[in-house]
């Protein structure tokens, strides 16, 4: 383990076991709050849209099993949301998703939001878990705050990025922040997802983007009839001005 101090801050890098005995995951899921199952819905929506705009080969995945040791199946974990990309062979139902299995990749981006209920593992350890499945990038997002202070929180926005093997915290804080995983920044309050860091471009659900779509269309109609409208009214005064 080594450890590093800058402005106040240490750093501290070390190994971990792939296979620990303490991450064999219980059979009974943890139960989620109605807001915090809203968000996670609402960041599946905005990665399977963004797939399908840039024709990505992926997978968006809400809670799907990720298990990394073939000797102990049981050791694992469950992201919030996972982006897989390539996708996993698409012969069979994909039920979790097992590194070992031939096609079966570590997820570009794995999302985790802190609940109310148990805020302490996210600020705690949970990155160790993804550190040992070979995620590319980790989010854990506390838009409501519950983190505890004991451990530096709450803060909005925790970023854990993948260099050169190794999973470093890149991000402790606010945001904005630039994600690699998707090309894109990142914000907090409220969380939404943006193309430029003054999120003007906000990206857009599927059903966003229809609703737009038809907005643009109905203000196209509106101002084309207003200027029919327009054009009868002149019409008629020059009518009534030669008659």
């Amino acid at each position: 383990m080594t450890m590093t101090e800058s402005a106040g801050f240490a750093t501290v890098s070390y190994t971990v076991r792939r296979d620990a005995d303490a991450w064999v995951l219980p059979e009974v899921p943890v139960p989620e709050s109605h807001e915090h199952d809203l968000l996670l819905e609402y960041l599946v929506a905005l990665l399977k849209a963004w797939t399908a705009r840039t024709s990505l080969d992926a997978v968006v995945a809400r809670n799907l099993a990720l298990r990394w040791s073939e000797p102990n199946p049981k050791v694992g974990i469950d992201p919030d949301v996972a982006l897989i990309t390539p996708a996993p062979p698409r012969t069979e139902p994909l039920t979790s998703l097992r590194l070992w299995k031939p096609g079966h990749v570590p997820p570009r981006l794995a999302i985790e939001v802190v609940s109310k209920a148990h805020p302490y593992k996210d600020y705690r350890d949970i990155h160790e878990k993804y550190a040992a499945s070979g995620v590319e990038e980790l989010w854990i997002l506390d838009p409501e705050r519950h983190g505890p202070s004991t451990m530096g929180g709450p803060v909005a926005i925790q970023q854990w990025v993948r260099r050169d093997g190794v999973l470093e915290r890149t991000h402790f804080g606010d945001g904005p922040v630039f994600s690699d995983a998707i090309d894109a920044w990142l914000w907090a309050d409220p969380v939404r997802i943006s193309e430029d860091r003054e999120a003007t471009r906000p990206w857009l659900t599927q059903s966003e983007t229809e609703h737009a779509e038809k907005e643009a269309e109905r203000a196209e109609k509106e101002a084309a009839l207003a200027r029919v409208r327009e054009l009868e009214r002149e019409l008629s005064a020059l009518k009534e001005r030669r008659g």
